[in-house]
């Protein structure tokens, strides 16, 4: 009897997380994999369980928790906190051990955040990465945001006991959908978008980093899971697949002016009756502080392309005006489930960005 591939999941309560767990149970091979899931609550680990998922119950924080299942798995897909450098350590050493016990190389599936500069929204930027140019890539400062566990990553391939391949979803939208989500398991709102939602309902006015002229690129949610599959596949049958500091793989299908996304913002809160006034205006210094812990990561540049994902068969379908034609249907859900009003609950994630941007 053939062997079970094992897999190991962060992040499966969260909304990317979620859908690719979801393309997991769906997959035409899902009954030759064993997948395990890690889940804080134990309300939703026995929900999950009715799907056929094994719950490991615990955190990020329990490092010990996070070894052992990466030691029994032929595959780790991580989609939690990107920048938790002991967890990505943990997992890490974890499939070190797999390695040793089986003498083959278990795949890991990192989910990090894309290239940024500190623009502030003054200007955009034509300075392009490429998931093709690696140099580009490893030339980044060790400072840059999420690069700290890149590295740790890449240098776990160097050593040859995991094969690693480090997605980069960009801004991603849509409302994720699906029976993990109809059940509340998983959350089915991004983090951007839902954030200037949030905090322009707060402030009864749209806003953004001085004028807004910083560049972003932007995925559907659907498609960012598709390049998560199509990796998978391809990995796990075919170990030449680019891997290690070759294995950046971008997602993006088209680029945004933040200004554009701010003013779309700002109808929304209009045709909500929450704004008088579409037109965005500049953070306050206060406004600043109170949001984002003094970051201005919302005023960044990010200019990429997805060469290698693409040649990998990745075929994104929605575009930018998905991406803008998506605000207002967001906006109305965030109003009837109440985290309109999740103004502030962004401000954690942006504190450790506070001393960079």
């Amino acid at each position: 009897m053939t062997a079970k591939t094992s897999i190991f999941l962060t992040g499966a309560t969260g909304y990317l997380g979620g859908s690719v767990l979801q393309r997991l149970l769906s997959h035409p091979e899902a009954s030759s994999f064993e997948i395990t899931a890690l889940v804080r609550s134990a309300e939703k680990a026995n929900l999950l369980e009715t799907f056929g998922v094994k719950v490991l119950l615990g955190s990020h924080s329990e490092l010990d928790k996070l070894e052992a299942a990466a030691a029994s798995s032929d595959v780790v897909f991580a989609i939690a906190d990107c920048d938790d450098l002991p967890a990505a350590k943990a997992i890490l050493k974890g499939l070190r051990k797999r390695f040793t016990e089986t003498g083959n190389a278990p795949i890991l599936i990192h989910t990090v955040g894309l290239v940024v500069d500190n623009a502030e929204g003054k200007y955009a930027t034509d300075n392009l990465y490429s998931d093709l140019d690696i140099a580009k890539i490893e030339a980044l400062d060790s400072k840059q945001p999420h690069r700290w566990v890149d590295e740790v990553i890449a240098a776990a391939d160097d050593e040859g006991y995991v094969r690693t391949h480090i997605i980069l979803p960009s801004m991603v939208f849509g409302i994720a959908s699906g029976p993990l989500f109809d059940k509340g398991i998983s959350n089915p709102h991004s983090m951007g978008l839902p954030c200037m939602l949030a905090i322009g309902w707060h402030r009864r006015e749209s806003g953004m980093v001085g004028p807004g002229k910083n560049i972003w690129p932007c995925v559907d949610i659907e498609d960012t899971a598709d390049l998560y599959l199509i990796l998978f596949d391809k990995a796990r049958k075919d170990p030449s697949v680019a891997h290690g500091r070759n294995g950046y793989y971008f997602a993006e299908n088209g680029h945004f002016a933040y200004y554009e996304i701010a003013q779309v913002v700002g109808q929304a809160l209009v045709d909500s009756g929450r704004a008088t006034s579409a037109a965005p205006t500049p953070f306050t210094k206060d406004d600043l502080d109170k949001y984002f812990a003094g970051a201005t990561f919302l005023g960044t540049n990010s200019y990429c392309k997805a060469e290698r994902s693409r040649a990998l068969g990745w075929k994104p379908i929605k575009v930018k005006q998905d991406f803008l034609d998506s605000v207002l249907p967001e906006a109305w859900a965030l109003i009837k489930n109440g985290r309109i009003n999740d103004a502030f609950k962004i401000r954690e994630a942006f504190e450790r960005y506070a001393d960079v941007y």
